[in-house]
């Protein structure tokens, strides 16, 4: 039952954090760029055409975070986790060094490592996964 609990916190808190980064992108929630704003940054990193990249990152960010909060299909979320993740570090914060305040990938890296640790572990109890008959 811990265990459980453990699992849904760690989804719950991956989840809101994807779907709120997949918000401020989209629709410039919570101080965020909006669509035009993020196809411009991704546009500027070389990605063309940037509107498209945009609209899989926004949506790989979306669907990820809704997954997590779900417990749905997990394995899936695990690797729009570590695609956007593994690009944002390439790209963005790989050349800028580990820490987080230089703008380094330790903050990319964790949430890389949090998703592969639920897609390890599984869903849990309290999941729909579990609800359906599709978790292990």
């Amino acid at each position: 039952m811990l265990a459980d609990l453990a699992l849904l916190a760690l989804r719950l808190a991956l989840g809101a954090v994807f779907l709120g980064h997949g918000a401020q992108k989209s629709v410039g929630a919570f101080g965020g760029p909006g669509f035009g704003g993020a196809a411009g940054f991704i546009g500027s990193l070389g990605f063309r055409p940037a509107r498209l990249w945009t609209a899989l990152a926004v949506g790989g960010e979306l669907a990820a975070g809704l997954l997590f909060l779900l417990g749905l299909w997990l394995p899936l979320a695990g690797l729009l986790v570590l695609g956007t993740m593994a690009v944002a570090i390439a790209k963005v914060h790989g050349p800028k060094g580990f820490f987080v305040q230089d703008g380094g990938y330790e903050y990319n890296l964790v949430l890389i490592i949090v998703a592969l640790a639920v897609v390890a572990l599984g869903p849990g109890a309290f999941s729909l996964d579990h609800v359906l008959g599709l978790a292990r």
